[in-house]
């Protein structure tokens, strides 16, 4: 048996190794599956920016809006990192990611023009402004042959004005025409209603796709052409990755250290495993051709301390099995058993936030909605099974002695019901400080939070330089330059591949500041006046991507709230953790405000990060409540409440110190790198700030809560 088991042991490190090997190096000539092959985001890789102009200016402001925002969605195809944004009044970019050839991307993208549907005396039946989308699809037939066409949906009005138009045109051919140039012709066999009709005979799936590009960009509710299309280099140089890389492995490294102290034997399994679920995680980044950038680095980093936190739950619950005179492999079975609902239901709470983020939001939100829910599914795969084989084989090979698992010792209760209005009293105080900082950034900035250009847009300033320059040579000449003239600290600055011209994009400029531009680059580098061109940049983060997110969110909350009533089976738990989980936000949301923070994309998933770190910490002490409820005297929840705290507290703890050690690496080792920075300090606030409304006012409200449920009763 113990030879078997030191067989499974070796079996097990071979595995965790070989998956290691993979994420460093690769399979094959093309490394597939290594971290060196994961597709990177504009501000570490660069990628392609093609710019559109409108044919005429009569459009309204709304239909301006519209295009930007179809065209995000069709650009979130190819990466949800893609960045699309209004320069001037009449042009539109994009920016996409991890690619180099712009061509390929123009085509799948569609070239612009006029989309109409005609019938065969040349009436026009609906236009490109009545079209919602259009999809390529490959079904079977009944005798198992492919067949290929595109899905059409309509608006309100295109759904009517296609019915009459179909009605009156049964057995007729409609003619599709972009750009005045046939494009298809399908045959009408019946009125069509509903909003929804679909092209079918078509000989192959790319004629198909094809045709669903060409009627997807053609449905844009202003006709566009291509101005221009550059390979564009990144934001951010090669110091911030290695930063970012460091500080993943410094952070790992210490988190296996404090486990192993902690636990012993356990900690060297969740040492191991947190390995295996590192490795595993860039391998399937790569795999689903996830676009990483540089908050998605961060996240990464943060999820290996949210890991952790699965076997630190186990490990919790073995210590207090053997604390209660248990045989070890008992303990072990019965550790993992008590242990499995608190992991399940935190992490299926998450894991339904993350649903709701990918299907509700667009562009960076579906992107780390992506990372977030792969991140739980494979560390409940890591902890739950991995962790649970790695156990007991540890323990057939012959660790043996109770000791070498760490024993439980008595735990002291703790009062913290007692002091509830002081823990009401202190969040309360820490969110007004931060709405107290809004009006004096009202005053002194000119708006109550410091949001970047990717929230309010700006100036974006094309420069032509003398010679080409590296990015390392940008950053250290040019930046601190644009920075003395504009006033902004944060500039973003792109090289266009192959060429001496250089992107400058700050906040809104005026001509003061334009001039002290033009004039500083003229001095320094020689750049004459006719080689800069400014115009106005929108937000990357449109209104209607906003409104996505806060839609998501509340939808996702109501989700988790609708989750946590079924399976706690009382509504209380679910409102208790849903308010827990608001305090966190707004106490994030005042660091952002007393620190002034820059509002950017690095705020949306600083955001959803914590929304995913606090409520699963909200529901595993939640999980314990309910486990000692059955054992509770009658109408005593202080009672209750205190215990279950007690008895957690140490996870929480230990959770708390494990992912706050990830991310302040990353805060210490990146502190010279803005971006970096003022990604991190938030993050740890609000690990913090989650720990603390889990134990401090998630559990009192919900006391207050039940309280009141009883006097009604």
């Amino acid at each position: 048996m113990k030879g078997k088991s030191l067989l499974g042991l070796l079996l097990a490190l071979v595995i965790i190794a070989s998956s290691i090997f993979v994420a460093v190096s690769g399979i094959g000539p093309d490394k597939i599956g290594s971290a060196e092959d994961i597709r990177l985001g504009l501000d570490l890789a660069g990628g392609v920016s093609i710019t559109y102009e409108a044919v005429t200016e009569s459009f309204t402001e709304q239909e301006m809006a519209d295009t930007i925002y179809r065209l995000q969605r069709r650009a979130d195809r190819f990466s949800t990192e893609a960045e699309v944004y209004r320069e001037g009044r009449t042009r539109i970019n994009i920016d996409i990611p991890g690619v180099s050839d712009a061509n390929d991307i123009l085509e799948q993208l569609g070239r612009p023009g006029a989309l109409e549907f005609r019938d065969e005396d040349n009436n026009i039946i609906v236009t490109g402004a009545d079209v919602v989308n259009a999809t390529a699809i490959t079904s079977q037939n009944n005798i198992g042959q492919l067949e290929y066409s595109v899905s059409l949906e309509f608006n309100q009005e295109g759904a009517r004005k296609f019915e009459e138009g179909t009605r009156a045109n049964v057995g007729k051919r409609i003619f599709i025409y972009y750009d005045n140039a046939l494009e298809s012709m399908p045959i009408v066999r019946q009125p069509i209603a509903g909003g929804n009709a679909s092209i079918s005979d078509i000989s192959t799936f790319e004629v198909a796709r094809d045709l669903a590009s060409t009627i997807r960009i053609g449905a844009l509710p202003i006709e566009l052409k291509e101005l221009r299309s550059n390979i564009v280099g990144a934001k951010l140089g090669q110091d911030a990755i290695d930063a970012s890389i460091l500080a993943g492995l410094v952070g790992l490294a210490l988190v296996i250290l404090f486990m192993i102290a902690m636990y012993k034997v356990p900690g060297v399994v969740a040492g191991l495993a947190l390995l295996l679920y590192v490795s595993l995680m860039i391998i399937f980044i790569n795999l689903f051709n996830i676009t990483l950038t540089l908050p998605g680095i961060a996240g990464i980093i943060l999820s290996i301390g949210m890991a952790v936190d699965a076997n630190v739950i186990i490990f919790s619950r073995i210590k207090e099995e053997l604390a209660a005179e248990k045989t070890l492999r008992s303990s072990i079975k019965s550790g993992f058993n008590k242990a499995t609902s608190a992991i399940l239901d935190g992490n299926i709470t998450t894991l339904i936030a993350a649903i709701v983020l990918f299907w509700q939001g667009t562009g960076p939100i579906r992107g780390f909605a992506q990372t977030l829910g792969l991140g739980i599914i494979l560390s409940m795969i890591t902890a739950l099974l991995v962790s649970r084989v790695l156990m007991n084989l540890f323990m057939q090979a012959g660790l043996k002695d109770r000791k070498l698992y760490g024993i439980q010792k008595e735990i002291k209760v703790f009062d913290v019901i007692k002091n509830t209005k002081r823990w009401f009293v202190i969040s309360i105080a820490v969110i007004l400080v931060g709405l107290v900082a809004m009006p004096i950034n009202l005053g002194t900035m000119g708006d109550i939070l410091n949001y970047d250009i990717e929230f309010v847009g700006g100036t974006s300033t094309l420069v032509e330089f003398n010679e080409e320059m590296t990015f390392d040579q940008i950053e250290q000449n040019v930046r601190p330059l644009v920075a003395e003239a504009t006033g902004d600290n944060n500039p973003q600055l792109q090289r266009v591949t192959g060429t001496s011209q250089v992107i400058i994009k700050t906040r809104e400029l005026g001509v003061a500041e334009r001039s002290a531009l033009y004039e500083i680059l003229g001095e320094n580098f020689g750049v004459e006046a006719n080689a800069i061109t400014s115009e106005g940049i929108s937000a990357t983060v449109s209104s209607e991507m906003r409104n996505d997110a806060i839609i998501a969110v509340i939808i996702a909350a109501i989700a988790m709230l609708i989750y946590i009533t079924i399976r706690f089976r009382d509504v209380t738990f679910g409102a208790s953790a849903v308010v827990a989980l608001l305090h966190d936000i707004l106490v994030v949301l005042a660091v952002y405000s007393v620190f002034r923070i820059p509002i950017n994309n690095s705020f949306i998933a600083a955001m959803l990060t914590i929304v995913g770190y606090s409520i699963n910490d909200t529901i595993v002490l939640f999980d314990r409540i309910r486990e000692n409820k059955v054992d509770m005297k009658r109408g005593d929840y202080k009672g209750l409440i205190n215990s279950s705290i007690s008895q957690t507290i140490g996870r929480s703890i230990n959770t708390s110190i494990t992912t706050f050690l990830m991310i302040s690496m990353l805060f210490v080792i990146g502190f010279g790198i803005t971006s970096l920075r003022e990604f991190a300090l938030p993050l740890m606030v609000g690990i913090l700030s989650g720990t603390y409304s889990s134990i401090f006012i998630a559990s009192p409200l919900w006391n207050i809560l039940k309280k009141k449920e009883a006097k009604k009763a």
